[in-house]
């Protein structure tokens, strides 16, 4: 018998998306698959959708996800979409699915973890405390303070030239509000938001930061969210100044964390090149898929 996709409803928008869902079952009702589309709702990327599709392993090869596929597609053209992402790891069988059903790649991004006991702290140590004249070094947890919100938002349009290569990302427009959004949304989940930032002394405004997410056990795996630098600052090393710290303080406040996970396109050299210096370890690879509607 055909299995049964059974479109389900998330009562709680993002502050800056909101998805669709289905719920794959088979005859017997017991649940074989899933699928979640991301609409996002801001400026600047509201032709985007975004897919992820799970299937029970045993049901694979099956229509499972074909089925729920044909059912986000479908979805995401309704709402005007025009193009829908999709990311898998290199060589998984939901590789070769996306592959064969028409999307194509359009990313390659490695993943890489610093494991905190090996991390070379001495040499760490070194590097923040090298001195750049002009600028310094802050932090914060949590949300930021209102007097370096709008510099802080500002500073986020450091990522607007993060290389993407054929991804049809849009650019993620950022306002006072967004900030703020971004960091209660974190905190409602329970994790920890903390941020390294690079001032101007001239003006006092910010101009690059570096973000890392904490379970909020201080236990296991921290995520870096984004580490960027704005252009008219660039080329002084800030990046890996920031970084730096961010892993630092990571040891010092949370001393039972196992590691720093962060993700790179292939093609961003010089984001590779800080994270080799720090000691980031690749763990595997993924590719960032696109079908364009």
């Amino acid at each position: 018998m055909p299995h049964r996709i059974t479109a389900l409803t998330d009562p709680l928008p993002g502050a800056s998306s909101r998805r669709l869902a289905w719920l794959a079952s088979d005859d017997e009702g017991a649940p074989v698959g899933s699928a979640f589309l991301r609409l996002f709702t801001k400026e600047g990327q509201e032709h985007l959708a975004e897919l992820e599709i799970a299937v029970h392993r045993t049901e694979r090869r099956r229509g499972v996800g074909g089925a729920l596929l044909d059912a986000a597609v479908a979805a995401a053209r309704d709402e005007r979409r025009r193009s829908l992402l999709a990311q898998a790891e290199a060589g998984s069988p939901g590789d070769l699915f996306l592959t064969a059903r028409g999307f194509r790649r359009v990313l390659a991004l490695t993943y890489a973890r610093l494991p905190l006991a090996d991390a070379d702290l001495h040499r760490i140590d070194e590097i923040v405390e090298q001195p750049h004249e002009g600028y310094r070094l802050i932090h914060w947890e949590g949300t930021v303070a209102p007097e370096l919100a709008r510099t802080f938002a500002d500073s986020r349009r450091a990522m607007d030239d993060m290389p993407m290569d054929g991804t049809d990302y849009g650019t993620v427009v950022w306002d006072v509000e967004r900030v703020l959004a971004a960091a209660e949304a974190i905190a409602k989940r329970g994790e920890l938001l903390h941020t390294v930032a690079v001032v101007d002394t001239s003006d006092g405004s910010v101009v690059g930061f570096s973000e890392l997410v904490v379970p909020g056990d201080g236990r296991g795996d921290a995520q870096h969210y984004g580490t960027g630098v704005l252009p008219e600052h660039r080329g002084h090393g800030l990046g890996l100044w920031m970084k730096a710290r961010s892993i630092r303080q990571a040891r010092e406040h949370h001393p039972e964390l196992g590691g720093l996970l962060t993700d790179t396109a292939d093609s961003n050299a010089h984001m590779r090149g800080i994270n080799d210096t720090l000691g980031y370890l690749p763990t595997h690879r993924a590719v960032e898929y696109q079908l364009d509607l």
